[in-house]
């Protein structure tokens, strides 16, 4: 058979489990969560059928026409790339742009969270933009120091950011997202799909047409506004989004300001189609991070140890094409360019004290019993105390990124019949390069009875063992080759096997521009093969199986702060160290998804199992002798492994789902790591087989529910449940465990007319307060202010979750 593959305008069908059909019967723009593709073929003979010439208008009578989802399999920027979602040996997760409209968010990890069962929020930094996304327990976040486990794609680009693989959610334009998919079983997509990757398509013209303005208001001073813009010129379009956010947050110092700017030309043929997007991001925000939990006993919104304050600019271009050279072979291409730049300002505790053998200079990593070293300023000098007896010492420091990558991918798709037949074949390569400037530095001061640190102008330089302090300065050059190869052959009509595999390389090298310690030279290169099938029992229900193998390299962050004895302040301060091992995930996984029409509506369906074994893991170990320092280390294996169930039921009238996904964390070898445990011996916890991963729940429950009551007036609500977890800091298991929360939202919406909509949420309407991250903390830092200046008692400390919040908006359509 010869298949040609042709893209076709925007429908509302249900065909995948999770596709979004509540905008049926409005504007196709926001109905579709997949791409669909036209896939003509004989009726009745394996042999290939004549072809009419392109152009021509004669009928196809011994061809047979059917519409195909299809499912993203390597990370190209063009839409209807990929297979026939029923091929697909992985579980298949995709949100769609109607789904994340009706979150009333410009955060798109709100809507991941509530459409996909393995993904959670942990809200680390204390700023609702800013989260980490945590995927079968693997996570794509944006702090510094955060093993990332997840790749993430926008429009085919690789958007983990070259330091430290981190993800900035923050940057992506939520309004322009036409669709989001989380692959697994695939290690095409490259580096850090330990976990899987999450694909972002865009909108562009051609799939956009119409304007939309909407606004929206409420708690905490939130104000946020969005307009998009597409449309289609004969073989030419464009589109347009802007969006901006202002909030002051529920906890002290927490606000946020975001501007954000997508724009796409494109043009195509019947043949061919190439396009030019670029974006551009500014955004600030107030970052509260943990707080211990004997100051959220006495106010919800408390903060410890501020300024946090983030500032995070990008601007990117990609320029992309496809071109059907043969009704059979089809070439993609991207090339980008895309600049990142993130200021930080962190107060933090510190080490430096008034000496005890001369108080009138500063030493660092004084204590009682140990004469500390000599705390250095940037002229090598020992400091002298310019503090007044009694007061509490702390730092801020200060980081600045500048980041440039730039990169390109080619692929090639083949559609030929292999002995009869059907059979795609997709060979590709990648490359990306990353030159990064970093710089660091500690300024001394004093900290208030608010956990305010005032900066006093002394800036530290090199001091103290083992813990050393000292401007940084360093250039990094991450250099990553990819060359994949996938095919997926149809042995019967019903059974399809897939295989293939991946070959990474990444060389990355460190040049300190002050020293030589942080110099260094280091290269990892894998190759990654994944093998799969999936067996169509019925119409209505498929199988699936599938293994595959993932690889990461530890980061330059993490290559230069990797000794237990000699920790950093993490995303701050690196030390050269001993070299870390990449890390190898093996993951295998299986499953049955199906759709079926029943009177009340379209049921979809699935339930998976999988298994995730890491050699070589890198954990961010914190640091049992200071408050936000912490280390890399490789902990041996670890194993995520879990089930995942949903359902679906959608009509006319009403759209349902619910999902359960269990994910079970472990370590699976005998180490000691540092902590502020209770439990820690000499500031030390043993973890043994079978101890579980903190931070990763074990259970996730979601329910959500939309009813049309008239054509013109919605009601829904959802609802989110999450078990236990263990502490950071207790990989040992024996402290009590971060408790299980469950939050409930409603929302409603109103057609005026044609042109104009209200709508309204309640988010957490029981007011239920919670907390979505925990760790430890050294409870002699600082004292504890709201109470008389006495020591903490409690070493915990956790990121409270957002109080009950009211919004409301208006949306205008044209």
């Amino acid at each position: 058979m010869r298949a040609r593959l042709v893209l076709v305008g925007t429908i509302s069908m249900c065909l995948v489990p999770g596709n979004d059909c509540a905008q049926a019967q409005t504007a196709s723009r926001d109905s579709e969560v997949l791409p669909a593709i036209e896939v003509t073929a004989p009726t009745t003979s394996a042999r290939p059928a004549t072809r009419p010439a392109r152009g021509s208008t004669a009928p196809r009578a011994t061809q047979n026409v059917r519409r195909v989802y299809v499912y993203p399999t390597a990370p190209t920027p063009t839409v209807g790339s990929g297979m026939d979602v029923d091929k697909v040996p992985a579980a298949v997760n995709a949100v769609g742009a109607g789904q994340i409209a009706r979150t009333g968010s410009l955060n798109i990890a709100d809507a991941l969270q509530q459409q996909v069962p393995g993904i959670i929020i942990s809200d680390t930094t204390g700023n609702p933009f800013m989260p980490d996304i945590q995927f079968r327990g693997f996570v794509a976040s944006p702090v510094a120091g955060t093993p990332q486990g997840l790749a993430v794609y926008q429009n085919g680009v690789r958007i983990n950011e070259a330091f430290g693989d981190t993800v900035n959610w923050d940057l992506i334009p939520t309004a322009a997202i036409r669709s989001v998919t989380v692959v697994t079983n695939n290690p095409a997509f490259g580096l850090n799909a330990l976990g899987g990757a999450v694909n972002v398509q865009m909108k562009d013209g051609f799939n956009y047409k119409g304007a939309e303005i909407n606004t929206m208001g409420g708690s905490f001073g939130r104000i946020q506004s969005s307009a998009q813009y597409g449309k289609q010129i004969d073989n030419f379009s464009v589109y347009g989004a802007l969006e901006g956010v202002r909030d002051n947050g529920y906890r002290n110092f927490s606000e946020s300001a975001i501007r954000r700017f997508y724009g796409d030309v494109g043009y195509r043929t019947d043949s061919s189609e190439f396009h030019l997007n670029v974006g551009v991001a500014k955004n600030n925000f107030g970052a509260s991070a943990a707080v211990p939990v004997e100051l959220l006993q006495k106010y919800w919104g408390a903060t410890y140890t501020t300024p946090q304050t983030t500032d995070n600019r990008v601007a990117y271009a990609n320029l992309t094409g496809k071109i059907e050279v043969t009704p059979t072979w089809t070439i993609d291409g991207s090339a980008r360019v895309r600049a990142f730049r993130q200021k930080t300002v962190d107060g933090n505790p510190t080490e430096t004290a008034p000496c005890d053998a001369d108080s009138a200079l500063l030493c660092f990593n004084e204590d009682n019993t140990t004469p500390g070293a000599p705390a250095n300023g940037l002229n090598g000098v020992q400091l002298a105390n310019p503090f007044p007896d009694g007061a509490v010492l702390g730092q801020i420091d200060r980081t600045t990124t500048r980041s440039t990558t730039t990169g390109a991918t080619l692929q090639a798709t083949n559609t030929d019949q292999l002995f009869g037949h059907n059979n795609q074949f997709m060979v590709g390569t990648s490359f990306d390069s990353g030159v990064t400037r970093f710089g660091a530095s500690a300024e001394l001061g004093t900290i208030g009875s608010n956990y305010v640190v005032s900066g006093s102008g002394i800036f530290l330089g090199p001091s103290g063992i083992p813990i050393s302090i000292g401007p940084v300065s360093l250039r990094a050059t991450n250099r990553y080759t990819g060359l994949y190869a996938l095919d997926t052959f149809d042995v019967t009509e019903a059974f399809s096997i897939s295989g293939g595999g991946r070959f990474n390389y990444a060389n990355i090298v460190l040049q300190d521009l002050i020293g030589t310690e942080l110099n260094g030279n280091h290269t990892f290169s894998r190759f990654n093969p994944m093998i799969g099938g999936t067996y169509k029992i019925t119409p209505e229900l498929t199988a699936y199986a599938g293994y595959s193998e993932a690889n990461r390299a530890p980061t330059p962050l993490e290559l230069a702060c990797a000794d237990p004895a000699r920790p950093c302040i993490v995303a701050a301060f690196l030390i050269a160290d001993p070299p870390l091992k990449q890390v190898v995930s093996r993951t295998v996984e299986a499953g049955l998804r199906g759709t079926k029409e029943l009177n009340i509506g379209t049921l979809g369906w699935k339930v998976g199992a999988f298994r995730a074994t890491n050699a070589d893991d890198i954990l961010a170990i914190p640091s049992p002798e200071l408050q936000g320092f912490g280390y890399f280390q490789n902990v041996g294996r670890t194993r995520r492994q879990g089930i995942e169930a949903q359902v679906n039921l959608t009509s006319k009238t009403l759209q349902l789902y619910a999902s359960y996904a269990l994910v079970d964390a472990r370590f699976l070898d005998t180490l000691q790591v540092g902590s502020n445990s209770p439990f820690a011996v000499d500031d030390v916890v043993q973890i043994l087989p079978g101890n579980r991963i903190p931070a990763i729940p074990r259970n996730r429950v979601k329910f959500g529910i939309d009813y049309s009551v008239t054509d013109a007036f919605k009601v829904g609500g959802d609802a989110l449940f999450v078990g236990s977890q263990y502490f950071v800091g207790d990989e040992s298991n024996q402290a009590a465990r971060l408790p299980g929360y469950s939050v409930f939202n409603l929302h409603a919406s109103y057609q005026i007319n044609k042109t104009f909509q209200i709508y309204g949420r309640v988010d957490n309407i029981f007011d239920n307060r919670y907390a979505t991250y925990g760790t430890f903390f050294d409870t002699e830092n600082v004292p504890n202010f709201a109470n008389g200046g006495a020591e903490f008692s409690d070493p915990r400390s956790v990121s409270p979750a957002r109080p009950r919040a009211f919004y409301a908006g208006l949306k205008a359509t044209f």
